[in-house]
């Protein structure tokens, strides 16, 4: 199997609503039947009707009421640009979970959720290099 994240689908209670959070952003979005795709680097980032992705996985929908048990990530190439993005967020209408600061690692990030509660951590991390194009290379 290959080591690839192709598409990160997030399931959204307004698909309408979600676009508009996405693309104040900065985030380019395409929609397409119902269905919302940005490009992200080398993979995609698609929202989805909850109830339409739950359905279509096969599960019940439990509601967006509490933590999903996953942290989506993007990481920067500076201090300054985890608070811009942050603010970004913010203003966006994301509530802020933690605020940027200095992590165990040596870096630096903060945490907010969209408006469906998916997490979204922005993070400097000093250990990691991202190329032009915005790839991460680890450090292993």
């Amino acid at each position: 199997m290959d080591q690839r994240v192709s598409l990160i689908t997030l399931g959204v209670g307004d698909l309408a609503a979600a676009r508009r959070f996405y693309g104040a952003l900065g985030w380019e979005c395409k929609e397409v039947e119902e269905t919302v795709f940005v490009q992200a680097g080398g993979s995609a980032v698609v929202l989805w009707g909850r109830e339409k992705l739950a359905d279509d996985a096969g599960v019940e929908d439990a509601g967006a009421g509490g933590f999903g048990g996953i942290a989506l990530a993007q990481n920067v190439r500076s201090r300054e640009e985890v608070d811009a993005i942050m603010a970004t967020a913010a203003d966006a209408g994301a509530k802020i979970t933690k605020a940027a600061a200095e992590t165990f690692y040596g870096g630096y990030a903060g945490y907010f959720a969209d408006l469906d509660g998916h997490m979204w951590e922005i993070a400097h991390n000093p250990g990691f290099t991202l190329k032009d194009d915005g790839s991460l290379v680890l450090p292993f």
